[in-house]
């Protein structure tokens, strides 16, 4: 059976993936109770962990340095205590090939040069395009299933990131074309980009450094 991880883990380790998150977004990622979650950032705020501010009109939390380097060594506690180390370096390495076919897709999708600017931003005005980048977003979806299995089987946690995906996928294939980057949602890039945090941070691998 998978490994469930302390609530009081997930609720740090919650603002860390989300980014900026309110307490109730990280209650409802990982369904924890609202009211814990609260009194657990709090906390993590006395200890210099955490933060809560407002930007533009909204307030979230984030992380300290040390808050990130406090997450890090529970998740690393947690990884080795289950002696699954190895397996999730394995996933994290079949990752990275997967990592640079979306993040060349999901940039075509935003620019498509043209023979006067080669940062021109995509109008999604070539169909044609458009439809090669998807069909690339849709060919990545059975091995970042895969990959999130192999991950859920160790670590309760990943589990969602797939289903997600897969909606926001079918959401997009019915013309509702936000769900591939849009912010406001669980679009591919997002939970993308979260899985992708969730993963570097299991590993204690600093963003950018495994590209």
């Amino acid at each position: 059976m998978a490994h469930a991880s302390d609530p009081a883990d997930l609720a740090l380790h919650g603002v860390r993936v989300l980014g900026f998150p309110t307490a109730a977004r990280v209650a409802g990622r990982w369904r924890l109770d609202r009211a814990f979650v609260e009194e657990t950032l709090l906390d993590a705020e006395a200890r210099g962990w955490a933060r809560q501010t407002s930007f533009g009109g909204s307030s979230g939390w984030s992380l300290t340095d040390a808050g990130r380097a406090e997450d890090e060594r529970r998740l690393a506690r947690e990884l080795d205590d289950l002696g699954a180390r190895p397996q999730v370096q394995d996933v994290h390495a079949r990752f990275r090939p997967l990592n640079r076919r979306f993040g060349a897709a999901c940039t075509d999708w935003q620019v498509r040069p043209d023979r006067l600017d080669p940062m021109a931003a995509n109008d999604h005005g070539d169909w044609r395009w458009d439809e090669r980048v998807l069909r690339t977003l849709t060919s990545v979806e059975q091995g970042f299933g895969v990959l999130c299995a192999e991950l859920t089987a160790q670590l309760d946690r990943f589990a969602g990131y797939a289903p997600r995906y897969s909606e926001a996928l079918r959401r997009v294939r019915a013309g509702e074309r936000g769900w591939v980057d849009a912010p406001d949602r669980d679009s591919l890039h997002l939970l993308w980009i979260q899985f992708h945090e969730d993963l570097l941070a299991t590993l204690g691998i600093e963003r950018g450094t495994d590209a």
